[in-house]
């Protein structure tokens, strides 16, 4: 038997440790944000009644994909109504937004950033690499020591765990812009922030709408976790069934989730095929001649 132990695994508690010791009230005020944005849309989506909700969810779907999306959203919100998921659904829909919100709005740049620079890229590939292969009960562990149970130690792993897509699908889709209508874009003499909200992002819309998707699709792979940290909603319900056997919330629990993950995956991918007109001049053309 080998004696030898490398402490990989105490060098990091000890990080760990002086970290929490350290920014102790960094990490409470990103609890505070963090619970303050899901209070507030838990609220939203728990407060009114679930018929007003049920039809604000309809019109947005007909309004992305038709009336058959739409018919097929209310069946499937009154069956979570039916079977007394309704509540428990929201809090971990609330969750989810939340989560992937955040994701979002930290990948989209970081995608840019690393489209734009071969050294960024380098940099955040291999640790996007490093976060999509640590399993996600890993990131539990110093989540709850950073953040105390409850929700925000189960919204900081899905954000953890959730935003590599959306960095590379980010790079991906500027990358594969072709460069001849970029270059057409500085011929024409727009700034590089004008090219790249003009023309690089329009055009790279639908695969970095493929990769909000993804984020999303990984978000609610992160309820049933959060369950085991306090994170409520369906995740409660599923680790409750798991402790006790109980097939029926397990089977109730599970269902509720599919129907919200199949209405965030088809309302995104009907949004990913809209597109925007690209303007490769100014609006004012100079005069060439006076």
């Amino acid at each position: 038997m080998n004696e030898i132990r490398l402490p990989l695994g105490d060098i990091i508690e000890s990080s760990v440790d002086v970290l929490t010791d350290t920014f102790r009230p960094v990490f409470d005020f990103i609890r505070t944000v963090f619970l303050g944005l899901y209070e507030a849309v838990e609220f939203v989506l728990v407060s009114p009644p679930f018929w007003i909700i049920i039809a604000i969810f309809a019109v947005l779907a007909y309004s992305v994909k038709g009336w058959k999306f739409a018919v097929g959203s209310i069946v499937g919100f009154l069956i979570i109504v039916g079977i007394n998921q309704w509540e428990n659904t929201m809090e971990s829909l609330a969750l989810v937004l939340v989560a992937s919100g955040i994701a979002i709005i930290i990948s989209v740049p970081l995608g840019v950033l690393a489209a734009k620079s071969d050294r960024s890229s380098s940099i955040i590939r291999p640790i996007l690499d490093f976060l999509q292969t640590m399993p996600a009960f890993v990131y539990l562990v110093p989540a709850l020591i950073l953040f105390r149970v409850g929700v925000v130690p189960g919204i900081v792993a899905t954000i953890v765990f959730a935003m590599s897509p959306g960095v590379r699908f980010t790079e991906l889709g500027i990358r594969g812009v072709d460069k001849e209508v970029v270059e057409a874009g500085h011929a024409f003499g727009s700034s590089p922030w004008r090219i790249l909200r003009q023309i690089q992002l329009p055009l790279a819309a639908p695969t970095i709408m493929a990769g909000i998707n993804q984020v999303i699709m990984l978000s609610l792979s992160m309820v049933v976790i959060a369950g085991l940290v306090g994170g409520g909603g369906l995740g409660s319900d599923v680790v409750q069934a798991l402790s006790r056997l109980d097939v029926s919330l397990g089977f109730e629990a599970g269902i509720s989730v599919v129907i919200i993950a199949i209405f965030l995956d088809r309302i995104t991918a009907a949004l990913s095929g809209s597109r925007r007109t690209i303007r490769l001049w100014p609006k004012r053309t100079p005069a060439l001649a006076s």
